[in-house]
């Protein structure tokens, strides 16, 4: 089990009175204090919330077809060509 943090910060907020309900409820079922059941809720939902933009989910075609690209890249074309140039020119030899 994770040893618990000491609480250095405070968060409040105001909620319906129905809604203090549902939340009283829920935290009992789970045995916990109203606060406990608020505060563990909300960081599985900021954690969910950053995994979502940290994890990029693709079709089947898509993973193929990025695999593809990987293992066989296509031929560089004139624009990325360019591209490649001005980064060395820029970046690399300005070192």
């Amino acid at each position: 089990m994770p040893k618990q943090q000491t609480r250095t910060a405070r968060l409040e907020a105001r909620i319906s009175p129905d809604m203090l309900s549902v939340v009283k409820r829920a935290a009992e079922i789970q045995g916990r204090s109203v606060s406990d059941f608020v505060v563990f809720a909300a960081q599985e939902a900021a954690q969910r919330t950053i995994e979502e933009t940290a994890i990029i989910r693709l079709s089947i075609d898509d993973q193929r077809a990025l695999v593809e690209a990987i293992l066989d890249p296509p031929e560089p074309n004139e624009a990325l060509r360019k591209a490649a140039d001005a980064y060395k020119r820029l970046v690399v030899e300005s070192r």
